[in-house]
């Protein structure tokens, strides 16, 4: 979450009409993450979330998101709701860009994680992956492997800023990704980037996940690859080592709801290098093309070439699982 577009006392009139909120009495820009434009907003004594959608995020895929959510919410899956408007529709426009408002949910995401903390996260994973196996809705990963030579290619790397070396080191990275990529493994909705800042916990228990504008349909054991990345790496001075503990609750947790198949856990290493790789290039592309005026904290790359480098010089599921 971020905020690109400013917002005033007419759009806020326009959006309680709309939504019939009732009357807005504060409202506030979200500075975390880094897609799109949030606010928190307050109208009778209840919170909700705003979101205006920027450049990255197609207008197309917006149903699919919202869709989502809503399905989530009919089968007891803890995440925000988006609210319709006076026509019916979940989507309306501010600033000329497609916004959505969505429910509060409350809780916090926390800075370190526990031990328990992960295991509670790898079973709400898979409960999610359960209920959207049954949800048919489908969008192509806009991030996937197959995108990721173009984002690799649109990036304009500074010498100054990164090493000249960088360019060529990821091409090598990704022609290898590619070549190993499994073929076929268990598919289905996944969220797509579960952050510690888009998984809420209420007083150390887990009350949900947030943000959902990354979802879409590839291999469930991706996501685990993508969350070994983000939650069981932990930072030693400008180092991130990979804490064994974690990820072996994150995957205890979700194997006492769906044990993995062999071949998912054949695949876990190079869905670790496939994950740090996006998010490696990502934020790169992000630290060069995020406006100085953005009320936004840029995240630094550096941490997932080390994550990268990492995973690189791992093998197979026993290197993870210990």
């Amino acid at each position: 979450m971020a905020v690109y577009t400013k917002i005033d006392n007419q759009d806020l009139l326009s959006l309680s009409n709309s939504y019939q909120l009732g009357k807005i009495t504060n409202f506030k820009g979200i500075k975390k993450g880094i897609e799109n434009t949030n606010y928190l907003l307050k109208a009778n004594k209840k919170k909700f979330i705003l979101t205006i959608f920027e450049k990255r995020v197609k207008k197309k895929d917006l149903p699919f998101f919202m869709g989502l959510m809503e399905k989530l919410n009919q089968k007891k899956i803890i995440c925000p709701k988006p609210l319709k408007n006076n026509k019916g529709k979940h989507l309306s426009k501010i600033k000329n860009k497609p916004a959505s408002i969505v429910t509060f949910l409350s809780g916090a995401d926390k800075a370190n994680l526990n031990y328990k903390n992960c295991f509670d996260i790898g079973k709400n994973i898979a409960k999610f992956h359960k209920v959207t196996a049954k949800i048919k809705l489908h969008r192509e990963n806009s991030m996937s492997i197959k995108k990721l030579a173009g984002l690799l290619k649109s990036i304009k790397f500074k010498p100054n800023k990164i090493s000249s070396k960088l360019k060529p080191t990821l091409n090598v990275c990704l022609k290898d990704i590619k070549r190993q990529w499994p073929k076929k493994l268990p598919n289905g909705i996944i969220h797509g980037d579960l952050f510690i800042d888009n998984i809420f916990f209420n007083k150390n228990k887990f009350s949900g996940f947030i943000d959902f504008y990354f979802s879409s349909n590839d291999y469930l054991m991706y996501e685990i690859a993508i969350c070994i990345n983000a939650l069981c790496f932990d930072k030693k001075k400008n180092s991130f080592l990979m804490n064994h503990k974690k990820v072996k609750n994150l995957i205890d947790g979700y194997e006492s709801i769906r044990p993995f198949t062999k071949n998912e856990r054949n695949a876990l290493n190079i869905l670790c290098r496939g994950a740090a790789l996006r998010y490696l290039l990502t934020r790169i592309y992000d630290y060069y093309n995020t406006p100085k005026t953005a009320l936004i904290k840029i995240k630094d790359p550096n941490e997932y070439f080390q994550k990268l480098i990492f995973h690189n010089n791992l093998n197979n599921y026993k290197d993870y699982y210990k």
